[in-house]
């Protein structure tokens, strides 16, 4: 269960990290408000995870989950640069998080 939590957790911190860019500063309410539900679930189901998962292992992958999540929204909603560099990066990243997920 603690991995359902955990995958939970890293899609609600792509959703609060979109949801912060579509705020425009905090002066729009629904986003700012689905940032900070979306944030309370995260670090909620975050700390449900790391009940039973090793630090490190679970923060590796709630902050890969963010990041590689939200490089994909932003490329796929906001029209942000697809280069090969930045896939690259999302690769090492994924990777990183399956050799974590694996040790």
């Amino acid at each position: 269960m603690a991995w359902a939590f955990l995958f939970v957790a890293g899609i609600l911190e792509v959703v609060w990290a979109f949801a912060m860019k579509q705020s425009d500063g905090f002066t729009r309410l629904f986003p700012t408000t689905t940032m900070i539900v979306a944030m309370i679930g995260s670090f909620g189901l975050l700390t449900l995870a790391m009940r039973s998962l090793p630090l490190g292992t679970a923060y590796m992958v709630w902050t890969g989950i963010g990041a590689v999540g939200a490089f994909a929204a932003g490329v796929y909603f906001l029209g942000e640069a697809l280069t090969p560099m930045r896939v690259m990066a999302a690769a090492l990243i994924v990777s990183g998080i399956t050799l974590m997920k694996l040790s």
